[in-house]
């Protein structure tokens, strides 16, 4: 009788392309475990929308483990000692693993070196192995693309298993709906009409956009036509990986190829906060340490007022609403906010990060600092700090009329010549804030600060 194995499963919800899964089958008969760990993360513990979407996935993965012919264990805790404490109880000696690559994870996996037999599977390529002539971790994304693009195309997904053997004996389980994952306030009452959680809707979801992918190109920056591939929670999540995207992709056409670099990024931003383990507390251009972020009453009220979508910018305000009551935000009004906050409002971007990390279904810590910091202009990679984006004639320029008067209710009635701009118009309504301050205002400001940093 062979000894029974751990499946140490994270962000990897999944069973198609699930290496672990696979290589512990093959060992003998597995356990599958998920652990709620809010030790290991600090403060990066997962953030109330990701808690949401994770009830959701932990609940569609358990039925697919009973379909063949297996279950889910749950524990809360810490991670290395009640995965200690495991191998114990059921005489095992051996952990498999997807490697993952946030700070905390790769400490987990180090404490467990004697134990744990770690897999690819939630990125293109092994990250470690992506590097400069110099042996480094690349710091420029397009210098990673080069690198990443002739390793491409990556190895074809993985079969699920059809079947795999389960234990004599299983040790005891925590119940999901005693985790308190849902909030017990009405924030996320939409959150259903937004999100299908598990494998099966992240599958479907894929191949939807596989449908339209040869539009993307143009699409992605449309936000009344939302146009973004609507995959980056089950990705997040590991209910689908970038393997199987790039696979499912048709053809090599422009939107194909935009999205594949899109899916890279990802992997580039997993090598960032590998080789900058602490990149969403620090400037990735340590120059920047000088930035006069504004501080004090006024600030917290800016920032309060974004947070809350009342800037009197329509695009803005469209965006911050749009994350609030459904956990998402198109991509490019994600880049317009982040830039509205650090360089109309100049304030630290670290506020920004933090609230996108409670407020994001899909908050992964290396994408979320490295996207931060890039529109931030304070990265290792980055936008020039001088590059301010004009919200206005962004929100003209990409037709986003039909995206405001879904998100900010108060302008439904405008049309696309003043909806826009209504304070320039003269067609602001009464419950609408005026403008929380000027375009030129706001540019000037900016452009002196990042003078004084440089």
């Amino acid at each position: 009788m062979t000894k029974p194995v751990l499946l140490w499963l994270r962000q990897d919800l999944r069973l198609h392309d699930q290496p672990a899964l696979l290589a512990a089958a093959h060992a003998g008969a597995v356990i599958p475990v998920y652990i709620l760990d809010d030790d290991a993360p600090g403060d990066w513990r997962m953030g109330g929308a990701q808690r949401w979407y994770l009830h959701a996935a932990l609940k569609a993965f358990a039925v697919s483990l009973e379909g063949i012919g297996t279950r889910l264990i749950l524990r809360r805790g810490e991670s290395v000692a009640i995965l200690r404490n495991l191998l114990a109880e059921i005489g095992a000696t051996t952990i498999h693993a997807v490697r993952h690559y946030e700070p905390w994870w790769r400490k987990a996996e180090a404490a467990l070196d004697d134990v744990l037999c770690l897999h690819n599977g939630n990125h293109l390529t092994r990250i470690e192995d992506v590097k400069t002539g110099a042996g480094t971790p690349f710091r420029v994304y397009s210098g990673f693309w080069k690198a990443l693009a002739p390793r491409m195309p990556p190895p074809e997904p993985l079969p699920a298993p059809a079947t795999i053997r389960a234990p004599e004996v299983w040790p005891e389980s925590e119940r999901l709906d005693a985790w308190g994952l849902r909030p017990t306030l009405d924030w996320a009452d939409s959150f259903p009409d937004t999100w299908t959680a598990g494998e099966d809707a992240a599958l479907a979801a894929l191949a939807r956009f596989s449908d339209h992918v040869e539009a993307y190109e143009t699409a992605r920056n449309l936000p009344s036509i939302e146009g973004s591939a609507r995959l980056s929670a089950h990705l997040h999540f590991g209910e689908i990986t970038p393997r199987q995207v790039w696979h499912a992709l048709p053809g090599r056409g422009e939107g194909v190829e935009t999205f594949r670099k899109e899916i890279a990024w990802r992997d580039f931003t997993s090598g960032v906060v590998m080789a900058m383990p602490d990149y969403a507390r620090r400037h990735g251009r340590p120059q920047f340490d000088k930035l006069p972020y504004r501080t004090g009453p006024a600030a917290n009220r800016d920032l309060k007022a974004w947070q809350q979508g009342r800037t009197g910018y329509p695009i803005v305000d469209a965006g911050m609403r749009q994350l609030w009551t459904t956990g998402w935000m198109h991509n490019r009004v994600r880049m317009i906010v982040a830039s509205f906050l650090t360089k109309h409002l100049l304030l630290d971007w670290r506020h920004g990060e933090r609230w996108f990390w409670d407020c994001l279904v899909d908050a992964d810590y290396g994408n979320n600092a490295v996207n931060w910091q890039w529109v931030a202009g304070t990265g290792i990679d980055s936008n020039m700090f001088g590059r301010i984006m004009a919200p206005l004639s962004q929100s003209e320029k990409f037709g986003a009329g039909d995206y405001i008067r879904r998100w900010v209710p108060e302008l439904a009635g405008l049309g696309d010549a003043v909806i826009h701009d209504p304070d320039e118009a003269g067609s602001r309504p009464r419950n609408y804030p005026a403008k929380i301050i000027g375009h030129r205002e706001a540019r000037e400001r900016a452009l002196a600060a990042g003078a004084m940093a440089r």
